[in-house]
């Protein structure tokens, strides 16, 4: 079930939405049950590409309007600034109880190796300032070398890979659940085969798939088969992410697809919260991104419509298989996938 709130948040009504284990409400917003019982924020802030001197200031406006939901990854480098704004707001004295909070973070590529699993999480820790994570997830299913740079390199510039499987880092971070380090663990950019090799030696098993999901990619077959395993999918990029740094002119700009226009004049809402409900009637958590007050307020306030089954057909149709967050490489004068040669690259398999 979703709670959808009336614009003046008086008592909510409520829609059935699948699956079973889907969207529900609670005090602090609309949320879904993992498989867990640990309830999740249907709507985070993501914090990939919000550079230094600005997410402290996001997550902080955040904070205050709402959000009870913070996406971190130790790549995007910037989780020592997210400590400072959680520091600010959250523990004793301050506005919230830690328990009121959801913090997910990643591990990177680096740290695949079991003996580096769970000292890379203590580092997530440490620069968060926190004493556990509700959710940590494994950022890839590809291992690079070990060792501190977090692009390790050859000099032709292609990257260093390791062939340390994800079956055994998972095992590691089991350990962090056992260890009360983590709450739960999880999955991000992992295809269905690569999803049920986890689940079938899994003693903790994975509670979502955080994966790139928007209306251009709908990841409709992935989505049903998470559904299936009682696994969460959680959008990242949920609006097509229009300020990544490698876009071209020459590529689609989500946000500004007339048709999506159309439909969000009807509910007199912009583009983004169209987009964002069509996730949330779906079952999908989303992490939308921006260092812009305004806009975390209005990605939060999606709960006060919902759109017809004939406008979530037609966004549906939107869906034309475009994946945006793929790294590239120029290999004999072509851009390719940088990462395509490895073992366990994901996007190889149909979904």
């Amino acid at each position: 079930m979703v709670t959808v709130p009336t614009p003046h948040r008086s008592k909510p009504s409520t829609v059935a939405v699948s699956p079973s284990a889907g969207p529900q409400s609670c005090n602090m917003g609309t949320f879904v049950t993992l498989s867990s019982g640990q309830k999740m924020p249907m709507i985070g802030l993501g914090t990939w590409k919000s550079s230094a001197g600005q997410v402290k200031q996001a997550v902080v406006a955040a904070l205050e309007c709402g959000y009870r939901h913070i996406d971190c990854a130790a790549v995007y480098g910037n989780e020592q600034e997210i400590g400072e704004a959680l520091a600010l707001c959250v523990g004793p004295g301050k506005t919230l109880r830690r328990e009121e909070l959801f913090v997910t973070s990643k591990l990177w590529n680096t740290k695949h190796d079991p003996e580096d699993v769970e000292d890379a999480c203590r580092t997530s820790l440490a620069h968060l300032g926190l004493s556990y994570l509700d959710l940590y997830l494994m950022h890839w299913p590809m291992a690079f070398q070990k060792g501190k740079e977090l692009m390790p390199r050859r000099n032709d510039g292609t990257i260093c890979y390791s062939d340390t499987h994800y079956r055994d880092t998972w095992k590691a971070m089991e350990n962090l659940v056992d260890k009360g380090l983590v709450k739960v663990i999880g999955l991000s950019n992992f295809n269905a085969r690569q999803m049920e090799e986890i689940i079938r030696v899994a003693k903790h098993k994975p509670v979502v798939n955080q994966v790139e999901c928007h209306p251009y990619l709908s990841q409709a077959d992935l989505l049903s088969h998470c559904q299936s395993l009682a696994v969460c999918v959680t959008a990242y990029s949920p609006l097509g992410s229009g300020d990544r740094p490698w876009a071209t002119p020459d590529e689609p700009s989500l946000l500004e697809d007339p048709k999506l226009g159309v439909i969000a004049q009807r509910y007199q809402k912009s583009p983004a919260q169209v987009i964002l409900r069509w996730h949330i009637q779906r079952g999908v958590a989303c992490i939308p991104k921006s260092v812009t007050p305004s806009r975390i307020q209005q990605n939060l306030d999606v709960f006060d419509f919902n759109l017809s089954q004939d406008d979530m057909k037609l966004i549906n149709s939107f869906s034309c298989m475009r994946r945006f967050i793929v790294p590239t490489a120029v290999k004999d004068g072509k851009t390719v996938w940088r990462d395509a040669e490895h073992p366990y690259f994901p996007f190889h398999d149909a979904y």
